[in-house]
Parts: structure tokens; sequence; C-alpha cells
């Protein structure tokens, strides 16, 4: 293997992985996973390539298998230094931002997505506004470290998305965000491969 494979989900975490190497002009590949059934799109029990059964999963060109969204978005981030933020502590601040987005704010939509109840989904919309005005205090200009979007900002559209097929009230300059993100020729692309470009996640 001499090219990175990318197994994903349709809307999944995944996309801000799918995005992140569109926007790094990156030669790879991709294989949708059924999280229900665990089959990949080739007919693989997903679980025999990654054991924890779930997107995202980074084949790297050597072979080694990557898991787990901070950690492939950071490896991303190495290779290809455009998807991260600039300075002395750009990465450190980087993965500080996808600590809060991955144990916080993807966390708070499990009722959502896992048929809380009315109370649980009214606490859910809470935190996820209030984590999402959070983040909006801390952006630098036009997403979150400055003019150009990083990895982070690929993980935190995925959460946008998600607000948005869930009806959550996110903060202006969020939703602004979240539109220029769907403005980005590799967002497009992404969104197209997994069947998503005219719908709501």
């Amino acid at each position: 293997m001499s090219r990175l494979k990318l197994y994903y989900a349709p809307g999944a975490c995944s996309l801000a992985d799918h995005i992140a190497l569109h926007e790094a002009g990156a030669s790879f590949d991709i294989e949708r996973v059924d999280l229900y059934t665990h089959n990949t799109e080739s007919g693989i029990d997903f679980r025999t390539i990654s054991a924890k059964g779930y997107v995202p999963a980074l084949i790297l060109p050597d072979g080694q298998l990557l898991t787990e969204n901070i950690a492939v978005l950071d490896h991303l981030a190495a290779l290809y230094p455009q998807l991260a933020p600039a300075g002395p502590l750009g990465r450190t601040r980087m993965i500080e931002a996808l600590a809060t987005i991955s144990t916080e704010l993807h966390r708070a939509f499990k009722p959502m997505w896992h048929g809380g109840s009315e109370r649980e989904r009214a606490q859910a919309d809470a935190t996820v506004t209030g984590l999402l005005l959070m983040l909006s205090k801390g952006m630098k200009g036009a997403f979150l470290f400055g003019k150009e979007p990083t990895v982070a900002d690929f993980y935190l559209f995925v959460m946008l998305l998600w607000a948005e097929r869930f009806n959550v009230e996110v903060p202006v300059p969020m939703a602004e965000l979240r539109r220029r993100m769907r403005e980005r020729p590799a967002v497009a692309a992404a969104m197209a491969a997994e069947g998503l470009a005219d719908l709501k996640i």
C-alpha cells in the first residue's frame, strides 16, 4: 500500500478527516463502513480491521492502523502543516481544541443520536449551545485560529452539521463558520463523496 486509506461512515465524525485529506490535496482512498452491520463497502467485517468497530480508521502507507479522531487529525496536521495553527503553541492549542470538541461537544450529542428522553434531549441542547458559545468566544478570526481553517475546524464543522440536523441553536459566529466551511471546495468534495451534498446529516 502506498496511499492513505480512510474508513468512514457518512456524516460521522470521520467526515472531518475526509475533509482534511481533500484540503491537503492528499492521495488517498476511502471505504464506507456500515456502523450497524460492521460491514465495509467491500464486504469485510470492519472489526477485523479495527477491533474498536467505529470510525475513523486510517491505514497508513506502511500498513499501520491509526484510530481515534484526535489522533488521526493530529497525524494529518503533522503530515500537512497547512492544516495546523502556526506558532510555538500551535499544535498544543489545536489538540486542546480537538480534546474539547471530542470529549465535551461530541459526547453531548449522545441523547440525540441514541433515543434520549425529552428531558435528556433538552439538557443536551443546552450543553451543546453552551459549548459552542464558549468556543465562539475564543475564535481568533473567521475560524478557530484565524483566517484559515485547521483540522479542529473540520471536526467542529461536523458538530455544527449535527446541530443543524437536530435543530440546536448555535451562536452567530458558529453559524457563520458553518456557512464558510460549506463554501470550501474540499468540504463540498468530501460531502459529495459521502452522499451528503444535498442532505442534512
